[in-house]
């Protein structure tokens, strides 16, 4: 999967696409929503990053992917990966996975996920690194279940300080031939 040929996955009634310019405010709003529902506001939060108002520009580059999710109201989630911020080239982020609440609990948390983690493995990336905070209780189980594993402290320098739970999954390429 090459940006040039990805093609919209759809699940029961929502796509899955990657970010185009004209998403920038819907996105920029999903992640202050949802930010602030689980009281994520203020210093040390990604909901800060100068990047929120301007997604695709961020992630529009050959060592990260950004999609939306899409149902029949618009725009209500979404997730991407990107390089680490001061940290190793191998190593690459699971970034700003936000959904609004009529899309959680549908399995597409999951789905995303594996998309990512499928585009990181296709960049190059041997890591998938995470921040969170404990409160988000279900997307902490959800990175369990994929397999990311709950690290003690937190890797690169993200600016995130306010984050208190890390995760790392080592990205392994899917075996090749028959």
């Amino acid at each position: 999967m090459t940006k040039s040929n990805f093609s919209p996955i759809t699940f029961s009634d929502v796509q899955i696409r990657l970010i185009q310019a004209n998403d920038n405010p819907a996105i920029a709003q999903i992640i202050r929503t949802v930010m602030t529902e689980y009281e994520c506001v203020g210093e040390g939060y990604s909901i800060n990053d100068p990047e929120v108002d301007q997604m695709f520009e961020t992630y529009n580059n050959d060592r990260s992917a950004f999609f939306v999710l899409e149902d029949e109201e618009g725009l209500a989630g979404c997730g991407g990966i990107g390089p680490l911020a001061n940290g190793d080239s191998s190593i690459c982020e699971l970034k700003k996975m936000y959904f609004y609440r009529r899309l959680r609990g549908r399995g597409l948390g999951r789905k995303l996920i594996e998309l990512c983690l499928d585009r990181a493995r296709q960049i190059g990336y041997k890591q998938c690194y995470l921040e969170t905070v404990d409160r988000m209780a279900e997307a902490n189980a959800l990175y369990q279940k994929v397999g990311f594993r709950k690290l003690s402290c937190p890797v690169g320098d993200t600016g995130h300080s306010s984050c208190d739970a890390y995760y790392s999954l080592d990205l392994f390429s899917p075996p090749s031939g028959p």
